[in-house]
């Protein structure tokens, strides 16, 4: 049952609804005394006229010892809730994860007997665990309160859950709120989600109980994620693709949520950081021609998470692409072993306040604001005549002129190259970013043809070349942190030898930046 972001996949005409055959749940994460005190919450108390259901529930997870079942992005469990034992079998939904689909039979007792279950209409995969060997891989033991409430034209089974995931001798607490659509629109969700953040602290959980069962299980840390496909078709209207990109996007950030706080892949921030300025870039696309209010309120929010980022990704390039690079070069006379660990404090700290901005209040209200503006389509509520005209229009027209603009831009920003400053070539590789973004938002409304990769192919090359010239500057930056923080020859040897070894790079880079520059002005845009 994933949880904390997107919307179902449906006209950008209407709100989208809860479809009868499929579960949509967001899910809130928090701590016992908040759980306790929020059961009676005003915003809950006043939505419904019942006190509830309490029930304890214990559920068994099975899976092959190779863990096909989850291979395949779905899970399998027997759970017992009284005298009744219901088995269910629960598949992602690649494009939402904020929705899965169930399927559910009864059975005797905790044993599972995938046979029971309609496997056969999901296809090959699925058929052949009819006659796998299941172990059980985890239990869930939970405390659930569930009260069933009316909020803003929904019905919302709000469930408060306290208990353990328990596997072999690991364990792990839940302390959540689960909220299910099970009538009205989804933005419904965050709406009550929002009212409840304001009576205590939440933070938006990206995770099941099953995919927690198996991390406990196996040991295995969160994992970073690329972006998503939005689905764009070239038929869709410039309102429909704004939809679908910003789905997109909401998708990437929360896919990186886990992984940015684990902090054990420097991928996880790297994606999380990709994410977010995407999402900005989409909103600075879009604002262009239409400039809601509702849009522009998000920007504030996503550009101060990336930059709270900043400082741990800046380490994460340091120590793992920079300093590595040269200690591969196996320099006479120079152990970069002390200037690694006089860095590692540094990227802890990094770490220490990505980690805090990440549970902060403030991100989780940017979060949920971002799933109300989607699933409500608040961009139409507050602009002009032309701006809705333009909502109407084929995004291909649309995307035309943003491609153009942006590429406009980033040829005068680059007018006279070679006698750029820094700070200029920083400017046109943020400019080169939001073209390439740009591109790639709008690429299913093209022919896929080489002129297409051709194209991107030049403007890649540009943006990572500008890009490894930038992480030079900022590395000089790092290193002078280093210096003030030790007296060791070793390190001050080492520092030496990365600021020699770059100055040899720049030379290099200098000189790939402006063939590369000539060739990308000489690329033909393929939205002509």
């Amino acid at each position: 049952m994933p949880e904390g972001s997107a919307t179902t996949q449906q006209s950008v005409t209407a709100s989208a609804q809860a479809p009868d055959d499929r579960e949509i749940e967001l899910k809130l994460l928090t701590d016992s005394s908040t759980l306790a005190r929020l059961v009676d919450a005003p915003v809950i108390s006043r939505s419904t006229t019942s006190k509830g259901v309490v029930r304890r529930l214990e559920a068994t997870y099975y899976d092959t010892s190779a863990a096909e079942i989850a291979g395949l992005g779905a899970s399998l469990r027997v759970r017992r809730s009284g005298k009744q034992h219901i088995q269910t079998l629960k598949l992602a939904t690649p494009a939402n994860p904020l929705q899965r689909q169930e399927l559910e039979a009864p059975v005797p007792d905790m044993a599972p007997q995938i046979d029971v279950l309609p496997t056969a209409d999901l296809g090959p995969p699925f058929e052949t665990l009819q006659s796998a060997d299941l172990i059980a891989i985890f239990t869930t033991k939970i405390r659930r309160h569930t009260r069933t409430v009316t909020f803003g034209g929904a019905v919302i089974e709000v469930a408060f859950d306290e208990g353990m995931l328990i596997a072999g001798e690991r364990t792990d607490a839940v302390c959540e709120i689960e909220l299910e659509l099970k009538s009205g629109e989804v933005g419904a969700l965050y709406d009550l989600a929002l009212s409840l953040l304001e009576q205590g602290p939440l933070r938006i959980g990206t995770q099941s109980k099953g995919e927690r069962g198996y991390a406990l299980a196996f040991g295995t840390p969160p994992a970073a994620q690329k972006g998503f496909s939005s689905g764009i078709e070239p038929t869709d209207t410039t309102d429909e693709v704004i939809a679908k990109t910003l789905m997109a996007c909401q998708r990437h950030v929360m896919a990186n949520l886990m992984a940015a706080q684990h902090g054990q892949d420097p991928e996880g921030v790297h994606q999380l950081r990709v994410a977010l300025r995407r999402l900005r870039t989409a909103i600075s696309l879009f604002g262009r021609e239409i400039p809601a209010s509702s849009l522009q309120a998000l920007v504030f929010d996503a550009r101060r998470l990336a930059s709270g980022l900043g400082p741990a990704r800046n380490w994460d390039v340091f120590l793992t692409t920079t300093v590595a690079e040269i200690e591969s070069r196996q320099l006479p006379g120079i152990d970069f072993t002390d200037i690694k660990s006089a860095s590692g404090p540094f990227r802890e700290r990094g770490y220490e306040a990505a980690r805090a901005d990440l549970i902060d209040l403030e991100c989780t209200r940017f979060l949920l604001s971002l799933g109300r503006v989607i699933e409500r389509r608040s961009w139409r509520n507050d602009i002009g005549i032309e701006a809705l005209a333009v909502l109407t229009q084929p995004a291909r027209e649309f995307a035309d002129r943003a491609l153009t603009r942006l590429n406009r831009k980033a040829l005068k920003q680059g007018h006279h190259f070679r006698r750029l400053e820094a700070v200029a070539r920083h400017e046109l590789r943020l400019t080169l970013k939001k073209l390439r973004y740009a591109a790639e938002f709008f690429l299913p409304l093209y022919q896929d043809d080489d002129a297409v990769r051709k194209y991107l192919k030049k403007l890649s090359r540009l943006q990572n070349i500008l890009g490894a010239d930038n992480d030079a500057t900022t590395t000089q930056s790092l290193l002078r942190e280093v210096e003030a923080s030790t007296s060791s020859p070793q390190v001050h040897r080492a520092i030496g030898a990365i600021t020699g070894w770059q100055g040899r790079d720049n030379i290099e880079t200098a000189r790939a930046l402006r063939q590369t520059w000539q060739q990308f002005v000489d690329a033909e845009p393929f939205w002509h």
